[in-house]
């Protein structure tokens, strides 16, 4: 079953449906030649390509436990900010900070929390990559993009006016 043809969207790439369109067709990998094929088949594809998600999920049972023993925490911080309604409020305040900060201690010692933590490093080191655009930049593309709303606006306005004459006027006569 291998190198059969393989027609779903899906199993093709980017480059592989550009290659389809190729105006030259000696060129390897256009239709006239050789087609651009899967090496699985479809069905064994399908699977394959939807088990491919990366889902991570909590596996040992010290993970489980410190997760839990940290939801644990952070629900007697909740609790502690409701009992506390009598006292001041920086007590109540910080009673609940004290329960978020050790539950955040407590997760980051899991396998699930040291990867959300270094996600949260990864983001925040490609956003310092990104080159953002300065300030006449921005205001620019934002009275672009005010434009073309206000244009579209008034398309559409016109439009279900010149429909409600055309169905409302001519063709139902109501007035």
């Amino acid at each position: 079953m291998a190198g059969l043809a393989c027609h779903w969207p899906v199993c093709r790439g980017i480059a592989q449906l550009a290659e389809r369109r190729s105006p030259k067709p000696k060129v390897e990998g256009s239709i006239p030649s050789a087609p651009a094929t899967c090496k699985l088949p479809q069905t064994v594809f399908y699977k394959q390509y939807m088990s491919q998600q990366n889902v991570h999920t909590v596996g040992s049972t010290a993970d489980k436990l410190k997760l839990g023993l940290a939801a644990l925490v952070l629900l007697a911080g909740i609790v502690a900010y409701s009992m506390l309604a009598d006292q001041p409020t920086y007590m109540r305040v910080g009673a609940f900070v004290a329960g978020l900060i050790l539950a955040f201690v407590i997760a980051i010692f899991s396998d699930t929390g040291r990867r959300v933590f270094a996600f949260g490093r990864e983001s925040y080191n490609e956003t310092r990559r990104v080159i953002w655009p300065d300030r006449k930049e921005a205001t620019r593309m934002t009275a672009i993009v005010f434009a073309f709303v206000i244009v579209m606006g008034i398309l559409l306005w016109v439009a279900d006016k010149l429909l409600g004459w055309v169905i409302y006027g001519l063709l139902l006569g109501w007035n």
